[in-house]
């Protein structure tokens, strides 16, 4: 397996440059099962990038008007506007689930339900066991006589009671029986780093779509790191990114030749 690695300097120089180099290094695959199955895409063996100033505005793709296509995300797409009946951003950050979603990374990271064992240690005060903690209503919270945690509260108030040197603080978005879905979360978790007065993520996607899927998820999942160095009272810090699947479908091809500027 070819490892591909890119330094960037802020979110859409690493677009442009997994864009441009995936032309060049990246395998093309047939499609096997799951989305887009039976047609071809180009893919890293193995992608990972390391972004420096992910703050840096603007967070989406640089199109320049000479290359004649839209942008792959529209701003409204990721902080909401007409034509969208939920921002991105909330789809990442809010426990919201329509009709016929089978999950969403917001409700994945925002209301996690604590079941079985867990459930068990938690009343009986397990505390070798289990970090048992007060229902508040913000980090845990109870529906219907069921306990759900939000991990983002969780990850904050731990770092801000219990101080930045910790290996534990990860957002899960994957559940071991993810693998019984036809369309499994991409996503599986956004490990988290407080180092120098800085909050870095590291962040793991199993399949990844370059053209739309990579600048929209990396936009908003910058706001959210924004939002929790924040509450923390850390800064906004780096971020490093990796996926098994990162590609382009072939649709996008033509596409990503144009903004290239390649033949």
């Amino acid at each position: 397996m070819n490892i591909h690695q890119i330094q960037a300097r802020d979110l859409p120089d690493l677009w442009f440059q997994a864009v441009h180099n995936i032309l060049d290094h990246g395998s093309r695959f047939v499609i096997d099962r799951g989305s887009y199955a039976g047609q071809t895409r180009l893919e890293y063996d193995f992608f990972t990038g390391h972004v420096k100033y992910p703050g840096t505005l603007p967070l989406i793709p640089d199109i320049p008007p000479s290359c004649g296509i839209p942008n792959p995300v529209e701003h409204d797409y990721i902080y909401g506007g007409p034509g969208y009946s939920r921002a991105y951003i909330e789809y990442l950050m809010s426990a919201r689930k329509e009709p016929g979603e089978s999950y969403t990374y917001g409700e994945r990271l925002t209301r996690v339900p604590i079941t079985g064992d867990k459930l068990k240690w938690w009343r009986e005060d397990n505390q070798e066991i289990i970090d048992r903690r007060e229902v508040d209503g913000r980090v845990l919270f109870e529906e219907n006589g069921s306990l759900y945690l939000n991990q983002i509260e969780w990850v904050i108030e731990t770092y801000k009671k219990f101080g930045h040197r910790n290996n534990q603080m990860v957002l899960q978005v994957a559940h071991p029986s993810d693998i019984t879905l036809l369309d499994p979360p991409c996503l599986r978790s956004i490990d988290t780093r407080v180092q120098d007065g800085l909050l870095h993520f590291v962040i793991y996607f199993r399949s990844w779509d370059l053209w739309n899927g990579f600048p929209a998820n990396l936009a908003a999942i910058q706001n959210l790191k924004e939002y929790m160095a924040a509450e923390i009272g850390v800064k906004d810090g780096e971020m490093i990114v990796e996926s098994k699947g990162l590609h382009l479908y072939g649709y996008a091809e033509d596409l990503a030749k144009l903004r290239c500027l390649r033949t």
